[in-house]
C-alpha cells in the first residue's frame, strides 16, 4: 500500500486520519530521520578517524573500522531515500488538502448561483454579470495554484547553485592548505622488501626473470588521450612542454628504467633493483610514444623544491641480503646505467662503479653509488638543464661479503640549484643528457661532400652515356624504317637487333601482377610516409626532449597513407587487366602488416620473457589493433576502391602480340643476380656514410639533428635507384630480353639486402651489443627495415623503368 493508502485509508471499512494529522506525523518522522542522519555521520567521522589512527599500526583494525563506515555510509543513503519520500508525500497532501478546499469553494458559489437564479430579476443581471466575472478571475487564480507545483523550487536557479557550491570546495580547499603545517608528522613508512632476483649472465640472457613491480598507470594506456595524440591534436609531438615554477615549489623527479649500457633496447624498470622504494608505486601517465620507446615513469623518494640547496639528505636505509647484492653486482658488472626524468629533462647515471687492475695478481673491485648530486640550472621560472653526478663521492664496496651476512646500506643525496643565462633548453650545446652519452655527430660534413660529389659522377656519366647510346639507336631504327618502308610489315625486322625487335613483347603483362602491384602499392606508401617523416622534422615539429615525438608520428602517418597503397596498387592493378581487385587489397594490406606482426611478435615474446620494459602491454597492444582495424584498413579498402574507378586502359605504344618472342640465351653480366648486385651496390654506396649515423640513432646513444642532410641523401638514394634502373633496363632490353617488369623491382630493390648485411658488419665490428633480447630485436626489425627499403626502392625503379620504356618505343617509328 502507497503511503497516501496507509494515510487515508482504503475502502469503507476503515475510516484513516485527517490530513492535518497524517501531515503531522511526517513531520515527526521527518525529525525521527534527520536525527538519525547526525547520528550516522558521527560514527561515519569516528571510523574514519579510527581508520587513520590503525592505518600504520594495525592494518587489521583500520579494515574493520573502514568496513563499518561503508555500512554507516549505506545506512545514510537508505536514510536520505527514505526522507526525500516522505518529503514528497508531505507536499502531496498538502497539494491535495488545497484542492479539496478549491472544490468546497466551488460547491458553495454552485450553490449561491443556484439560488441567485431563483430569485433572478431583470435589474439584478448587471450585479450578477459583475459577480460572475470576479468569481472567474479568483477560479483563474485558484487554477494556476494548482498547476504549479509546490515546493520544488522552481524559482531557484541552478547555475547559481553550482557557482555557490565551487564557491564552498574553495573555501574548504583554502582551509585545507592552510592547515597543511598544523598536522601531526604521520610515522615513518616501512618500506617493502626488495625483489630478490637475479641478474642474467649477460644481457638478454633468459636467466633473467625480474618482476615488474606495481601496475603503471601509463601501461593502461588511457584510450582518449592517446587517440587524441594519433588524430594529431592536443600536446603535439614536437611542442616542448615547459612547467613554471615558483621558489619552493616541489619539482616531482621520476625513476624510469635501467638497463645496459651498450644495449640500448634492453631495458628494465628501475624498482626491479633492490633500490630505495616506496611503499605505493605511482606511475606516470604516458604517451604511446613514450610507452613503444620502453619509458616506465614513477615517482621517486626525492624530494626535491624549486631553487632550495640540499646537503647530503638521507633518502631511505636499507639492508640487502647476500641474493640482492649480488644482483647488484651483476648490475655494476654489465655497465647498468640508469635513466631519472626531471621535468622531461633525462639525467643519466650509472648503477655503481667497476675496477680492474693488473695481471699477476688481478684485482676486481665492485661498488655501489650510495650518493647522488642532482645539478639543476634554471632561468626564471623553467628548469633548463638536469644533470646528476657522482665525482666527489665514494662508493660503498659490495666485496668480500659472506653468503649468511646483511649488507646496511644508507642511500643519501644533494641537490644544487644554479642560475644561467639561457633562455631556452635547445640553446644548450651541452645536450639534454650531460655528456653521459658521445656526441660525434655534428663532424661528417666531409664525409657527406664526399659521398655527394661521387654520386654525382656515377649519375652524370650514366645519363651522358645512355643518352649518346639512346640517340644513335633512334637514329639507326628510324633511317632503317625509312629504307625499308616499300617492304612488308612483317620482314622489316629481319635484318634488325637489339630493344626494337622485341617492340611487341615488350608490354606483355607479367606473371603474379596481383602481388607486383601490391609491392608498387605499399612502397609508394612508405615513400611517402619517409617523405613526411623527414618533412615534418625540418619544420621542427621533433623535439629532443619529447620522448618517442618520432614513434607517435609515424604511427599516424602509416595509417593516414595506407590510403596511397591501396590506391595505387588498384589502380594499375585494373589498367593491366586485373579481375580480383578485392583478393588485391587484401594482398596490398598485408603485404607488410603480417610481416611487421610476425615480427613484432618474436620480438616483443622475448621482452616479456626477460621482463624488459620494452613488451608492450595488453592495452597497447589492444590500441594499436584498432588503429589499424579502424584507421589503416578502412583507407586501404577506400583507396582501392578509388584506384580501381579512376582506372583508365594501360595505353601501351606498341601493339603485343599473342605468341610470345623466344628469348635468345643470355651472356652471365646480364643475368639477374648480376643485375641485383650493380643495381643494389650503387644506391647503397650513396647512402652508406649516413647510413652509419643512423644505425648510431637507432640503435645507439646518438641524437640524430641534421635533417637537411638526410632529407638531401634521401633525394640522392631515389635519385640513383631511378638512373641505375633506366641503364639495366636498357641494357636487358637490349639482349632481346623483355621480361623486365619483375627485374626492374629486384635489381634496385636489392638495396635493402645490402643494408641488412651492412647491419650485420655494424653489429659485429661497430657495436657492443650483445645479448639475446638486444641480439634478436636488433636482426628482427633489421631485417623488416631492408624490407621496407626493398619495397620503396623496387617501386622507384619500376616507375623509372616504364616511364624510360614508354619514351623510347613512343619515339620509334613503327607500321
Amino acid at each position: 500500500m502507497s503511503g497516501l493508502g496507509r494515510l487515508f485509508g482504503k475502502g469503507k471499512k476503515e475510516k484513516g486520519p485527517t490530513p492535518e494529522e497524517a501531515i503531522q506525523k511526517l513531520k515527526e518522522t521527518e525529525k525521527i530521520l534527520i536525527k538519525k542522519q547526525e547520528f550516522l555521520e558521527q560514527k561515519i567521522q569516528q571510523e574514519l578517524q579510527t581508520a587513520k589512527k590503525y592505518g600504520t599500526k594495525n592494518k587489521r583494525a583500520a579494515l574493520q573500522a573502514l568496513r563499518r563506515k561503508k555500512r554507516f555510509e549505506q545506512q545514510l543513503a537508505q536514510t536520505d531515500g527514505t526522507l526525500s519520500t516522505l518529503e514528497f508525500q508531505r507536499e502531496a497532501i498538502e497539494n491535495a488538502t488545497t484542492n479539496a478546499e478549491v472544490l468546497r469553494t466551488m460547491e458553495l458559489a454552485a450553490q449561491s448561483m443556484k439560488k441567485a437564479y431563483q430569485d433572478m430579476d431583470i435589474d439584478k443581471v448587471d450585479e450578477l454579470m459583475t459577480d460572475i466575472t470576479e468569481q472567474q478571475e479568483v477560479a483563474q487564480q485558484i487554477s494556476d495554484a494548482i498547476s504549479r507545483p509546490m515546493g520544488f523550487g522552481d524559482d531557484v536557479d541552478e547555475d547559481e547553485l553550482l557557482e555557490e557550491l565551487e564557491e564552498l570546495e574553495q573555501e574548504e580547499l583554502a582551509q585545507e592548505l592552510l592547515n597543511v603545517g598544523d598536522k601531526e608528522e604521520e610515522p615513518p613508512v616501512k618500506l617493502p622488501s626488495v625483489p630478490s632476483t637475479h641478474l642474467p649472465a649477460g644481457p638478454g640472457s633468459t636467466a633473467l626473470r625480474m618482476t615488474v613491480v606495481g601496475n603503471p598507470r601509463s601501461w593502461s594506456c588511457q584510450w582518449l588521450p592517446i587517440l587524441i595524440l594519433l588524430l594529431g591534436t592536443g600536446h603535439g609531438p614536437g611542442v616542448e612542454g615547459v612547467t613554471h615554477y615558483k621558489a619552493g615549489d616541489p619539482v616531482i623527479l621520476y625513476v624510469n628504467k635501467v638497463g645496459p649500457y651498450h644495449n640500448p633496447q634492453e631495458t628494465y624498470h628501475y624498482y626491479q633493483l633492490p633500490v630505495c622504494c616506496p611503499e605505493k608505486i605511482r606511475h606516470k601517465s604516458l604517451s604511446l610514444g613514450e610507452v613503444l620507446d620502453g619509458d616506465r615513469m614513477a615517482e621517486s623518494l626525492y624530494e626535491i623544491r624549486f631553487r632550495e640547496n640540499v646537503e647530503k639528505r638521507i633518502l631511505c636505509h636499507m639492508q640487502l641480503s647476500s641474493a640482492q647484492v649480488e644482483q647488484l653486482r651483476q648490475a655494476i658488472e654489465e655497465l647498468y646505467y640508469f635513466e631519472f626524468v626531471v621535468d622531461d629533462l633525462p639525467i643519466r647515471g650509472f648503477v655503481g662503479y667497476m675496477e680492474e687492475s693488473g695481471f699477476l695478481p688481478h684485482s676486481h673491485k665492485i661498488g655501489l653509488w650510495t650518493h647522488l648530486d642532482f645539478h639543476l640550472e634554471f632561468h626564471g621560472d623553467r628548469i633548463i638543464f638536469a644533470n646528476v653526478s657522482v665525482r666527489d663521492v665514494k662508493p660503498h664496496s659490495l666485496d668480500g661479503l659472506r653468503p649468511d651476512e646483511f649488507l646496511g646500506l644508507t642511500h643519501t643525496y644533494s641537490v644544487r640549484w644554479s642560475e644561467t643565462s639561457v633562455e631556452r633548453r635547445s640553446d644548450r650545446r651541452r645536450g639534454d643528457d650531460g655528456g653521459f652519452f658521445p656526441r660525434t655527430l655534428e663532424i661528417h660534413w666531409l664525409s657527406i661532400i664526399n659521398s655527394m660529389v661521387l654520386v654525382f659522377l656515377l649519375v652524370g656519366f650514366v645519363a651522358v652515356i645512355l643518352m649518346r647510346v639512346l640517340r644513335n639507336d633512334l637514329a639507326r631504327y628510324n633511317l632503317d624504317e625509312e629504307t625499308t618502308s616499300a617492304g612488308s610489315g612483317d620482314d622489316f625486322d629481319q635484318g634488325d637487333n637489339g630493344w626494337k625487335i622485341i617492340h611487341t613483347d615488350v608490354f606483355r603483362f607479367p606473371p603474379y601482377r596481383g602481388l607486383l602491384c601490391a609491392v608498387l602499392g605499399v612502397g609508394a606508401q612508405f615513400l611517402a610516409l619517409g617523405t613526411g617523416i623527414i618533412v615534418m622534422a625540418l619544420l621542427g615539429m621533433f623535439n629532443v626532449h619529447r620522448h618517442g615525438a618520432i614513434n607517435s608520428a609515424a604511427i599516424l602517418l602509416y595509417a593516414l597513407t595506407c590510403c596511397i597503397s591501396g590506391y595505387v596498387s588498384s589502380h594499375f592493378y585494373r589498367q593491366i587487366g586485373g579481375e580480383r581487385w578485392v583478393w588485391n587489397i587484401i594482398l596490398t594490406t598485408s603485404l607488410f602488416s603480417v610481416p611487421f606482426f610476425l615480427t613484432w611478435s618474436v620480438v616483443n615474446s622475448v621482452h616479456w620473457a626477460n621482463g624488459s620494459t620494452q613488451a608492450l602491454p595488453a592495452t597497447t597492444i589492444l590500441l594499436l589493433l584498432t588503429v589499424w582495424l579502424l584507421v589503416g584498413f578502412p583507407l586501404t579498402v577506400i583507396g582501392g576502391i578509388f584506384g580501381k574507378n579512376n582506372a583508365s586502359p594501360f595505353d601501351a605504344p606498341c601493339r603485343t602480340k599473342n605468341i610470345a618472342r623466344e628469348i635468345p640465351p643470355q651472356p652471365w653480366y646480364k643475368s639477374t643476380v648480376i643485375h641485383m648486385t650493380v643495381g643494389g651496390f650503387l644506391p647503397f654506396s650513396a647512402i652508406s656514410v649516413e647510413l652509419y649515423y643512423i644505425f648510431a640513432t637507432v640503435w645507439g646513444r646518438e641524437q640524430y639533428t641534421l635533417y637537411g642532410i638526410l632529407f638531401f641523401v634521401f633525394a640522392i638514394l631515389l635519385s640513383v635507384g631511378a638512373c641505375i634502373s633506366i641503364a639495366l633496363t636498357y641494357f636487358q632490353l637490349s639482349g632481346e630480353d623483355y621480361r623486365w617488369w619483375w627485374r626492374s623491382v629486384l635489381s634496385v630493390g636489392s638495396t635493402g639486402l645490402f643494408i641488412f648485411l651492412y647491419s650485420v658488419f655494424y653489429y659485429a665490428r661497430r657495436s657492443n651489443m650483445s645479448g639475446a633480447v638486444q641480439t634478436v630485436e636488433f636482426f628482427g626489425y633489421s631485417l623488416l627495415t631492408g624490407y621496407v627499403f626493398f619495397l620503396m626502392l623496387g617501386t622507384i625503379s619500376f616507375f623509372s623503368s616504364l616511364k624510360f620504356i614508354r619514351y623510347i618505343y613512343v619515339n620509334l617509328k613503327m607500321d
